[in-house]
């Protein structure tokens, strides 16, 4: 058995082992309550489980069937933009409000494509956050500001 070829297996099921727990650790601080009377932590509780046992099974797979061949390049560009966009979105949205946010967030995750270019990912961009706007604001009514504090 070759550890060296598995390693890409490996290392997946270990980041889906190490959310699952800390999913399952986190839901045991709530009350997890049954089946038929969920609690706070059911739903995290019963995700955590399964993140587990999904990674323990890609880990798994790396003993059964091993792939040959290294770990291709990392996409650095791709990584920094999509936490970017995480972490504005984050950040930003009690202060710039929903329509701002969505569309910086959106249009940094669109440029994280290896071939996307700046049009396409403002149309892009444009759509969701309408799309988005229209879908929680409108017609689910949920009490966002489309506008924050930040912006007037």
């Amino acid at each position: 058995m070759d550890l060296k070829s598995a390693r890409k297996d490996l290392g997946a099921g270990a980041v889906f082992v190490g959310f699952g727990l800390a999913f399952a650790s986190t839901a045991s601080t709530y009350e997890v309550g049954s089946g038929l009377r969920m609690g706070p932590g059911y739903f995290p509780l019963v995700l955590g489980g399964l993140l587990v046992l999904l990674g323990l099974a890609i880990a798994a797979k790396a003993f059964i069937s091993p792939e040959t061949g290294e770990l291709g390049p990392v996409p650095w560009r791709a990584a920094v933009l999509l936490v970017a966009a995480i972490l504005f979105f984050g950040f930003a949205i009690r202060g710039l409000g929903v329509v701002p946010t969505l569309f910086v967030s959106v249009l940094l995750a669109a440029l994280a494509g290896p071939k996307m270019r700046p049009l396409p990912a403002l149309v892009i961009a444009t759509v969701l956050t309408a799309m988005s706007v229209g879908i929680f604001i409108y017609a689910l009514q949920l009490p966002l500001p489309l506008l924050g504090p930040w912006v007037g």
